[in-house]
């Protein structure tokens, strides 16, 4: 088994003779140190302080370890094969960051009455139902509450985001008083009450 480990300048060269890829391969990866990789068959398994990650290495991409760089090249010149090895180069950058600094989304509840709490690793969201909706984030990600505000942690970065996206589902944000989960940052399209807009066309 050949191990690599990454010091501080990391890059992913993509070798092809096409104009369009040459981009990526002008684009190097700089992380910090204690971050590894090694194969594993198909797989890529990268360590860092945050965890560890195993990348299948998708069809018509081949990949090669050198001596301080990670090489990907393109097996093929079909459409499929192209399109690969672009969302290879994606994934193993984001295996990369995820495992040296991880990612987070953090959503926002706005509402009386409407709050979340811990029971163990179990989310508890009181949303204004009959019972509160209770929610067990798969493993792999960490959840943690302070007072409105719910952070969602990992080093997958799709599986972050689809936990935010299926917490922030229970209750989206109306267009009339923003009540509900939306992310943080995230602009709700307001719309006029019914009071309003009655106002607004007597005058």
């Amino acid at each position: 088994m050949k191990v690599l480990t990454f010091t501080p300048h990391f890059v992913i060269s993509l070798r092809s003779n096409k104009i369009g890829m040459s981009r990526l391969a002008k684009n190097p990866i700089q992380f910090s140190e204690g971050v590894s990789v090694h194969k594993d068959g198909d797989f890529l398994i990268f360590k860092g302080p945050k965890g560890e990650r195993r990348l299948k290495v998708l069809a018509g991409v081949r990949v090669k370890m050198e001596k301080d760089s990670l090489a990907i090249e393109r097996e093929g010149s079909t459409k499929q094969a192209r399109a690969n090895t672009g969302t290879f180069v994606a994934l193993t950058k984001n295996a990369i960051l995820g495992v040296s600094q991880g990612f987070q989304k953090i959503l926002e509840i706005e509402g009386i009455g409407y709050r979340a709490s811990l029971e163990g690793k179990t989310l508890v969201l009181a949303l204004g139902y009959v019972k509160p909706v209770r929610f067990l984030p798969p493993e792999g990600t960490t959840i943690v509450v302070d007072k409105n505000t719910i952070k969602i942690s990992g080093i997958d970065k799709e599986l972050v985001g689809e936990v935010a996206a299926q917490i922030r589902a229970f209750k989206k944000p109306e267009p009339y008083k923003g009540k509900g989960i939306h992310y943080k940052g995230e602009v709700i399209r307001r719309k006029a009450g019914k009071k309003a807009t009655t106002t607004s066309a007597a005058a």
